[in-house]
């Protein structure tokens, strides 16, 4: 199977090109990113602190998340409900960046994404795709912008969806995630 990684950080893109490009080729687009997101919100519902690493991988065992594809679209299911609109909040990145720096969350979820590239064609985004997920990826993307570019993004989108947002906190949040995503002991954000 083919397999293009895409990787950078939040709001470069990433997401945008992935998925036109999926669609210009035929391949199944894959947001892992979602996968993370969907943790977060589970964690965040349970009252967990995403900030307590041991706490997120002693309550890893009830996760059941997955993926479905509907009309070229991902959807990202917890058990049976479709998460996929809950988790696009500012609260959700910032405890899918939480949980994506324990570990065990990673390897709960590395072999889902290694096995959607097994058995499908697959534009995949993240940020540690080509790196260390789709190592021997055909094609390797590294997308970035500017932080005040991808907070006007990410402040814009938010907006659209009706939720309220404050540039300078979107901006200050996204420079913090940069920050974490970049320094994480396991699978740092670096181009591959």
């Amino acid at each position: 199977m083919n397999a293009i990684a895409i990787d950078g950080p939040g709001g470069a893109g990433k997401s945008t090109m992935a998925r036109a490009l999926a669609k210009q080729l035929g391949y199944v687009y894959v947001d892992t990113g979602a996968l993370y997101r969907a943790i977060g919100l589970y964690m965040r519902r349970l009252g967990i602190p995403t900030t307590d690493f041991d706490a997120v991988a002693g309550n890893l065992t009830g996760v059941k998340v997955r993926l479905a594809f509907r009309n070229g679209e991902q959807r990202v299911f917890l058990g049976e409900e479709d998460v996929s609109d809950a988790i696009r909040t500012q609260d959700i990145s910032i405890a899918a960046s939480n949980v994506s720096a324990v570990p065990q969350v990673r390897a709960f979820l590395f072999d889902l994404q290694r096995d959607l590239a097994k058995t499908n064609h697959v534009v995949m985004d993240g940020r540690d795709i080509g790196t260390v997920v789709l190592p021997h990826a055909q094609v390797k993307i590294f997308l970035t912008a500017s932080p005040e570019e991808r907070a006007r993004r990410r402040y814009e989108e938010l907006l659209e969806k009706g939720m309220e947002a404050d540039y300078e906190q979107v901006l200050a949040e996204l420079k913090q995630r940069d920050y974490d995503d970049s320094h994480r002991a396991v699978a740092p954000l670096v181009p591959a």
